[in-house]
C-alpha cells in the first residue's frame, strides 16, 4: 500500500539506484532528480557508476546533474542512510573505501539485513571479463556507446515532433545482439551462484544497465537476483518496503506537474577543475555545523 508524508512524499525502507553516469549526455539527471524528490527513504544504496569519471574530461555539467548531488546530501543531513558502492566508471572512489561522513558512507559491496534476510549488494564490474582484462577496449566501448544514446536523443527529439512515441536504440541493439543477450544471461547466473553459495537471500547489482526482479533456481538453492537498472536508457530503481521489492521505472506523466524553475535545458560546460570546486563547495556545506 503506498505511504505518504504529509509533503506528499512516498515513504520507501530502501532504495537502490545505479548507473546514473552524471557528467555524460544520456544520463536523465531531470528525470532523476523529480523522482528522488518524490520519495522519503529511510536508507538509499547509490549501487556504482553514480558520476562518470571515465567521461568527465569533456566538462560536461548541467544544472540538473548538480541537483541529483545536492539531492544526495540532503537525504544524509536529513537522517537517511546512505551507502555509496563503487563501480568501475567511479573507481577512483574505491581508495576511499570505508570513509564515513555523517550518515554518508563509501564501501564496495555491502551485506544488508532486510527483515532477516540477506542482501548482498555491489556494482557487478567485478564479473565482466572486458574490464579484468581490456580495460581500454571498455572505455572504447564506452565513448561509442555515449555516441549512441546522442544519436538516440536527436531521433527522439524529432519523434516527439511527430507526436511519435520515444525509442531506445541501446536497448533495441542489446535485445537484438546474441552475444548481449548471451552476456546478460551469464552475469545473472554468475551472481546467483556465488549468492546461493553464500546463504544470501537476494543479491542486488547494476552494471548492465538491464533492471530485472527474478528469482534464479539451481541445484544447490534459490536466492531473487535483482538489478537497479540505469538513469540513462531503462530510468529505473529497485524499492524495497513491507518486505517486498518492486522495480521502479520512470514515467513522464506522472511527474508533468515537478519541474522546477531549476530544471531547466541549460547546459555547463567548464574546466574539470572548476566542476570539482563545485562539488566540493557541496560537501563543505553538507559537513558546515
Amino acid at each position: 500500500m503506498k505511504e505518504e508524508t504529509k509533503s506528499g512524499k512516498r515513504k520507501v525502507e530502501l532504495v537502490v539506484i545505479s548507473d546514473v553516469h552524471l557528467g555524460t549526455y544520456g544520463c536523465h539527471a531531470k528525470e532523476l532528480v523529480r523522482y528522488m524528490k518524490s520519495i522519503k527513504p529511510k536508507t538509499v544504496v547509490l549501487n556504482g557508476d553514480i558520476i562518470d569519471i571515465w567521461q568527465f574530461s569533456k566538462g560536461f555539467w548541467p544544472k540538473a546533474h548538480m541537483q541529483v548531488v545536492r539531492q544526495i546530501i540532503a537525504w544524509a543531513t536529513k537522517g537517511t542512510k546512505v551507502y555509496y558502492i563503487t563501480g568501475n566508471h567511479d573507481e577512483m572512489l574505491r581508495r576511499f573505501t570505508g570513509f564515513e561522513l555523517g550518515n554518508l558512507k563509501i564501501e564496495n559491496k555491502l551485506l544488508l539485513d532486510l527483515d532477516g534476510k540477506k542482501a548482498w549488494i555491489f556494482h557487478g564490474d567485478v564479473f565482466d571479463v572486458t574490464m579484468q582484462h581490456a580495460r581500454w577496449l571498455t572505455k572504447l566501448g564506452s565513448v561509442g556507446y555515449d555516441m549512441l544514446i546522442l544519436i538516440n536523443a536527436a531521433c527522439n527529439w524529432t519523434l516527439q515532433k511527430l507526436g511519435k512515441p520515444k525509442i531506445s536504440l541501446s536497448q533495441k541493439v542489446k535485445n537484438s545482439v546474441k552475444q548481449a543477450v548471451s552476456f546478460i544471461n551469464k552475469f545473472e547466473d554468475t551472481c546467483a551462484e556465488i549468492a546461493i553459495d553464500n546463504s544470501y537471500d537476494y543479491v542486488v547489482c547494476g552494471h548492465i544497465h538491464h533492471a530485472e526482479i527474478k528469482n534464479i533456481e539451481k541445484e544447490n538453492g534459490r536466492v531473487m537476483y535483482l538489478n537497479s537498472g540505469d538513469w540513462v536508457e531503462s530510468l529505473t530503481a529497485l524499492e524495497y518496503h513491507h518486505g517486498e521489492w518492486t522495480l521502479f521505472k520512470y514515467k513522464e506523466h506522472q511527474f508533468a506537474e515537478e519541474v522546477t524553475e531549476d530544471d531547466d535545458d541549460s547546459m555547463i560546460f567548464a574546466e574539470k577543475s572548476t566542476i570539482f570546486n563545485n562539488l566540493l563547495k557541496e560537501i563543505n556545506q553538507f559537513t558546515s555545523p
